[in-house]
Formats: structure tokens, sequence, C-alpha cells
């Protein structure tokens, strides 16, 4: 149940699987928006198992009962699960936890926020660290540059409507933009910076491993400490070879889907 849940009467018998788990409240006084909230809390039944694949939520009357919130706030809230691949609609039917997740990625450089227009989403972030520093003995092998040479370092929480999809650590040399300490990346792409500082990421090698969450990332995702997550190292380079930024990103594991193809080559076989 939510936050506001119904009684059930004398001698009534409420089964359990047709209704949520309360998680966390809805705040009416939290800046996030209702609608935010909502999305978040039924997506985190989903995850957790409390809403299994297949299962049809409750009625949506009930659901605002619980919650304490509008139908309106409501449907925007089930709508985006719908557009996450949480959820799936059945017209005249309700609300139905989807198969399987359907969150695709490119398998082209794009970035976050290309990314985001592209699925008619709204990426923002919260910066967690923005900075200049000098590069180490590691990070200088990486650019192929000096040990000490300046390097501009950004930490971002990335977010779709609102909704933390990973973090994202960044590291460019400075010279390449020396006006990024000076740039607002809550909204800005570091990407699009980049091109128009003269240093587009044409290429980008990257790996891309399956692990427990760390502790001092696991509370930006709002996941705990060895949840799955996906993290993706990066390595990006511009049209005359240089490497321009170097970057970990760590991605929510339910929230992160990499479409790629594979093209075999050489003669047949026996």
């Amino acid at each position: 149940m939510f936050a506001r849940g119904r009684r059930a009467r004398a001698g009534r018998d409420v089964n359990p699987v047709n209704r949520v788990s309360q998680a966390t409240l809805i705040a009416s006084d939290s800046p996030e928006p209702l609608w935010v909230q909502a999305a978040e809390l039924i997506e985190r039944q989903v995850r957790e198992g409390v809403l299994p694949a297949g299962r049809r939520l409750p009625a949506e009357r009930e659901l605002c009962t619980q919650m304490g919130i509008s139908r309106v706030t409501l449907r925007r809230a089930l709508q985006h699960l719908v557009e996450q691949g949480v959820l799936r609609s059945s017209h005249g039917r309700g609300w139905y936890v989807a198969s399987r997740p359907d969150r695709d990625w490119p398998n082209s450089l794009e970035s976050f926020t290309e990314t985001a227009r592209r699925k008619a989403l709204v990426a923002t972030s919260r910066v967690i660290r923005a900075e200049v520093t000098e590069a180490s003995l590691d990070e200088a092998d990486q650019f192929g540059v000096a040990a000490g040479t300046k390097l501009f370092v950004l930490e971002r929480v990335r977010m779709l409507d609102g909704l933390a999809i990973g973090v994202d650590a960044s590291r460019v040399v400075l010279n390449l933009a020396p006006e990024l300490p000076g740039t607002d990346f809550a909204v800005a792409s570091l990407l699009e910076e980049l091109a128009a500082a003269g240093a587009e990421p044409v290429v980008a090698q990257s790996v891309i491993e399956a692990m427990g969450c760390p502790e001092e990332i696991a509370g930006h995702l709002d996941l705990d400490p060895g949840d799955p997550v996906l993290v993706m190292h990066q390595s990006m380079v511009d049209t005359v070879g240089r490497v321009v930024l170097v970057s970990t990103i760590t991605y929510r594991g339910d929230r992160y889907r990499l479409r790629t193809s594979f093209t075999r080559g050489g003669g047949t076989t026996a």
C-alpha cells in the first residue's frame, strides 16, 4: 500500500497481490514532482519483484487513494513508465507490468542529451563534482599527455524525466576546451561543448561490465550497495586522433540496455 492506503472493511479479505507495498511516502512538500515520486515508487516495486512481470496494477481510483494524488498526476506517472518500458497499457483493461524492459540505446556515438531528444525525454543532471585537477600518471597515459597536465573533472547523476539513470565521471584535457569550468552542466551536454570547442569526439572505445554497485554511487541511483549495475568505461578520440574524453559511467542495471550488431567476417567453415 502507499501513503494513504484504504482500510479493509471488517471481514473483507484484501488480496496483497492486488496492492502495491509502501516503500516510501509520497511527500507533497518534496521539491520532486508528485508524478515523479509516484513513478519511482511503482518502478521500485517492479524492480523488487513486488509487482512481477504480467501483473495487472490496481485500479486507477485505488492507486490515487493509496498515494493521495490526482488521476491526472497518476496517469502522467503511468504513461512515463510505459515510455520507459516498465509498464504496458491495455485499452479498457488497465495497466500491466511489462514482460521485459524496453529501453533502447544506440550503438552509434551520441550524447546522453541527444539520446533523450531522440526518445522525446528530458535529460538533466545533478552535478556532484566539477573542478580542475592535475593528471595522475595513469590519467596521463590514458590521454597521452604529461603527468600534471590540467584536467577538467566532471561527475554527474544523469536523469531522464527526473529519474536517475546513471552516474557519469568524465575527464577532459582542459586546454582542449578551456571554457568548460564555467559551463552549467546541470543542463549542458559535455559532448556538445567539446564539439563547440573544436574537439568533437567521433570514435569511442568502450568496455562494459556487470558488477555490484559501489557504496559511494548507490545512494545517487537509489540502490543498495551491491545491487546490479552496468559500468561503461569509454575513451573518445577526435578527428585527428587525440584522446579528448575519458569516462566511467555506472548505469542502473534495470535502466540501461545497449543495442549493437555483430558481423561475421572471413570465409565459411565446414
